[in-house]
């Protein structure tokens, strides 16, 4: 066990080093002094530059911002790019002829010095005072010619801004950000005048246009500095208690994840709480891993054990269990957008596409297969197989959608489903779903603008689309004859689209080989030599046939794709690689906030850089460990589930109580859609019904694989997950899973005939076991009972012949195989025979019936800690039993009594809830 304490010595250290930091930047005596200082000087005769100086003045005047002039209309038809990325097209427009913003003959008598100054009217109003330093810089740049960038124009490196960290101890203290840029010929300059400064979170620290930062309420949060491409966010930390420093408790840290949360609390002073007890530990980690409540059973037996590592063992057993990579295998169909309705028409047989989808991932979740092969298998991903003839591939598929033996799409090595989507064909639709799915951040902003708190401009956003030019879905033009040849050999050459899928899908059910649309890669096709036609293909992103040379990774370098037999290659290589700063953390990051019901950076699917982690280092640790153990999902599953951070309270101290980003303790939150509505119906289940969920997850709502308001697998669950906020898969953005609660969510837990179902279930409910325990189930007479009897029997015979014939597709025994689908076939009609002798004579089945004798305390204990189990996990308290055994004795009907106990528990809002 390691233990956190920070000493006095530990601070005079920091503050050493921080000290240290800000010397080493403020010594230098290459760095240029602020611009504020320069040109305050009447004699100055120094030249501002454009990009350096001109621009970012022009951006902390707000000139260029999307109030203003960085709109998509301008204003005053002066337009400038949002943020001031575009420098050609600002000088451009600055230096307008027709316009006259610029007298180069008089410079003052510029509009750019007359409006800001509020000599002719301007609707910004005065942006500065007259002989103010703007003023200067301004007009000494217009004197000297209004000069934009040149062609050797030092590129920007780097921004540093001291200090990197800062640590208040009280209401009211100020510190000073300095900030200076780093250009790539050596030029060192102090921008601090010229950044833009925000705060992430004004109610613990507020900062000015000159960086002047100010401590407000106790708590953390970050200030952020903008210029160029530049942002850096600045962590500004005020101990909410007196015990920080020497002062602060040992606190045990038992993992890496607890080492490096209990070192950012103990800087905020802030004392976690204590870990939860093994009830509240299972039905948590229960649910979370495995999106199910455990069972009675499974309750009982853990609170007996008294084996030190009997919380690492369940969670080891969870990540074992079909729950697990039914779950999970939705997790990652969320991230993917796995959305039927995207799909309806990429294949004949329609209901396929989405169901393959989850059953491939599925598969390798349960195998413990890297999430970058999984990725890879995704991204890579071409309908055909390496070296499969579009003669093989369509035998291949068509033996699969014929569940014909030994075949199973999730044994071929790539998920193609992912690029035929409707709504990812063209090349912008995928480098959103890229960045969003795989690199979590959203990059939509930079479509037509900088990105407002990132360092991504449209540019970037053009480069990184070559990526995805020569992807496409469709008929594959080197097997179009071949397509066409099945289509006219099924006598089908007449139909186009959805008429011919129509047709296509009858023949498969028939057992008819056809042909399948494919997504495949294309050659690459250089541009044209013509000029008009070059600058039109670079507009347009590679479209009318041709496809770029180049293309650049976000971040990173250039890529001469034109080299490659398909582009994505090389977007994986730069995911695996250690210096990727988004793919592996972006994972760890979901997966973090699946657990916590908050990402270290939040929103989850949000890494930008003014939108830093709460606790970068534990970040880092998760991300660099992940990596290093080759993307071991069940690792980061482990290592999150067995720390104490994972296993806290959800009930605080006074150091935490305020905490919502630091994981002092256990913040309670809703379940998710399809988790909530399993546990309903789990809750409400027998005994033998809950094992039964438990171990076989086809009907569980945890295991259906797509969204879509035309999802025939959601038709009987579609109201319910969507009132509790399934993810519609519509968007790129994680918020398209919901857990806010609503009126409609009330009303379905009290009011909706599901709910009332579930409860009544007749022979698999809670309520029926223990009605035929207290003898108030109606049996049918001697001979009614005598074909029930003969009826099950039969229905059993029949389940096991289905199973029979299931194991022999997989074999290669036609003979055997018909001899097994004829023995099912006669067995169902058998059990259609009975069902109707049976209902003929009248036969129904069993049923609860009025039960008002008096059950003994013993049985009314058992029953109504049996329901608390199911439901909330936990025994119920004695005051819980006295009142439930108080309300049971007083029903009448003893049923109805047990039926109200079973509402008024999974109504609680501690059922609802995940604690």
């Amino acid at each position: 066990m390691k233990s956190i304490r920070m000493t006095s010595c530990c601070f005079s250290l920091l503050a050493v080093i921080a000290l240290s930091a800000t010397s080493e930047a403020a010594d230098k005596t290459d760095v240029k002094q602020p611009v504020n200082q320069r040109f305050s000087d009447p004699a100055s005769t120094e030249v501002p530059q454009f990009q350096q100086h001109v621009i970012p003045l022009l951006g902390k005047l707000g000139c260029n911002g999307r109030a203003c002039h960085g709109s998509f209309q301008g204003k005053g038809d002066f337009r400038l790019s949002l943020f001031g990325y575009d420098f050609a097209m600002d000088h451009q427009q600055l230096t307008d002829k027709d316009a006259e913003r610029i007298n180069l003959k008089d410079a003052a008598e510029s509009l750019i010095i007359q409006k800001p100054l509020n000599e002719i009217e301007h609707e910004g109003g005065k942006r500065f005072e007259k002989d103010s330093w703007q003023h200067r810089l301004l007009l000494s740049w217009v004197k000297a010619g209004a000069n934009g960038l040149p062609k050797q124009a030092p590129k920007f490196e780097r921004l540093i801004v001291t200090p990197d960290a800062i640590q208040f101890k009280k209401e009211g203290e100020t510190v000073s950000l300095n900030a200076i840029a780093v250009w790539s010929d050596g030029t060192r300059e102090d921008v601090t005048p010229l950044c833009r400064f925000q705060t992430n979170n004004e109610q613990i620290a507020t900062i000015t246009e000159e960086g002047l930062v100010t401590a407000a309420k106790p708590g953390d949060t970050h200030v952020v500095a903008f210029y160029d491409s530049g942002v850096i966010p600045v962590p500004v930390i005020q101990p909410v208690s007196e015990q920080y420093g020497e002062k602060y408790p040992q606190i045990a840290a038992a993992t890496e994840v607890d080492k490096h949360v209990v070192n950012k609390l103990q800087k905020l002073g802030m004392v976690p709480a204590d870990k939860c007890d093994d009830t509240e530990f299972l039905r948590r980690v229960s649910l979370d891993i495995s999106g199910t409540l455990p069972a009675p059973h499974e309750i009982e037996s853990f609170l007996k054990d008294t084996s030190p590592d009997k919380r690492e063992k369940k969670i080891d057993e969870l990540l074992e269990s079909p729950g697990y990579a039914a779950w999970w295998a939705t997790k990652l169909c969320d991230f993917t957008q796995n959305n039927y309705d995207d799909l309806v028409n990429v294949s004949p047989v329609r209901e396929r596409p989405s169901q393959d989808w989850y059953d491939w991932i599925k598969k390798r979740v349960a195998n413990n297969v890297g999430y970058d092969k999984i990725t890879e298998g995704i991204l890579l991903a071409t309908s055909r197989e390496n070296g499969e003839s579009f003669e093989e591939f369509t035998k291949n598929i068509n033996a699969i959608y014929q569940d014909k033996p030994g075949t199973d799409i999730t044994d071929r090595d790539h998920m193609p489903y992912y690029w035929a989507r409707r709504d990812l064909r063209n090349p912008d639709d995928r480098v959103l779903g890229f960045a969003y799915t795989f690199l979590g951040i959203r990059i939509q902003c930079a479509q037509c603008h900088k990105h407002p708190f990132d360092q991504w401009t449209q540019n970037d956003f053009k480069q990184f689309r070559g990526f995805f030019t020569r992807v496409n879905f469709g008929v594959n033009p080197e097997s179009k004859d071949e397509y066409a040849a099945m289509v006219d050999k099924l006598g089908s050459e007449k139909l186009r689209g959805n008429q011919l899928l129509r047709e296509l899908s009858k023949e498969v059910k028939k057992g008819n080989d056809v042909p399948f649309m494919e997504v495949y890669v294309t050659k690459a096709r250089p541009a044209s030599k013509n000029n008009k036609n070059k600058k039109k293909q670079n507009k347009k992103g590679g479209r009318n046939g041709q496809t770029p040379d180049t293309a650049k990774l976000l971040g990173a370098e250039v890529v001469q794709i034109n080299e490659l037999d398909d582009p994505r290659t090389a977007l994986m290589e730069w995911l695996r690689r250690e210096d990727n700063p988004y793919f592996a953390k972006a994972f760890v990051n979901r997966v973090w906030a699946s657990y916590f019901n908050r990402g270290i950076i939040e929103p989850a699917d949000d890494l930008n850089l003014a939108n830093p982690p709460s606790n970068a280092p534990l970040l880092d640790y998760l991300s660099r460990e992940f990596i290093r153990r080759d993307f071991d999902m069940k690792w980061l599953h482990r290592e999150i589930t067995n720390s104490d951070t994972y296993q806290r309270s959800w009930q605080t101290n006074k150091t935490n109580e305020l905490d919502e980003v630091n994981f002092s303790h256990y913040i309670p939150h809703r379940l998710p859609a399809e988790v909530l509505y399993d546990a309903i119906h789990q809750a409400t289940a027998s005994d033998d019904a809950i094992d039964s969920m438990k171990n076989s997850i086809n009907d569980r709502a945890i295991a259906i694989a797509a969204s879509g308001v035309r999802n025939r697998a959601m038709r009987d669950q579609q109201y319910a997950l969507t009132i509790f906020g399934r993810s519609t898969r519509e968007n790129n953005c994680d918020c398209d899973r919901s857990v806010d609660p609503s009126l409609l969510q009330t009303m379905y837990i009290k009011n909706d005939n599901d709910v009332y179902s579930a409860i009544n279930r007749t022979n698999s409910s809670w309520l029926f076991q223990v009605g035929q325990q207290l003898g108030a189930v109606q049996k049918p007479n001697a001979q009614k009972e005598q074909m029930g009897n003969r009826l099950e029997k039969l229905q059993e015979q029949a389940k096991d012949a289905k199973q029979r014939v299931a194991q022999l597709r997989k074999q290669d025994d036609k003979k055997k195989l018909q001899q097994a689908q004829k023995r099912f076939k006669e067995l169902n009609e058998q059990v259609r025979r009975v069902r109707q002798m049976a209902s003929k004579a009248g036969n129904t089945p069993a049923k609860l019936q009025t039960f008002e004798g008096p059950i003994s305390a013993e049985k009314s204990e058992e029953i109504i800690t049996n329901t608390y189990l199911r439901s909330l996990s936990r025994y119920p308290t004695e005051e819980e039993i006295a009142s439930a055994r108080k309300y049971l004795g007083e029903s009448e009907n003893k049923i109805d009594g047990l039926y109200d106990l079973i509402w008024a528990v999974i109504n609680t809002k501690e059922f609802m809830l995940n604690h």
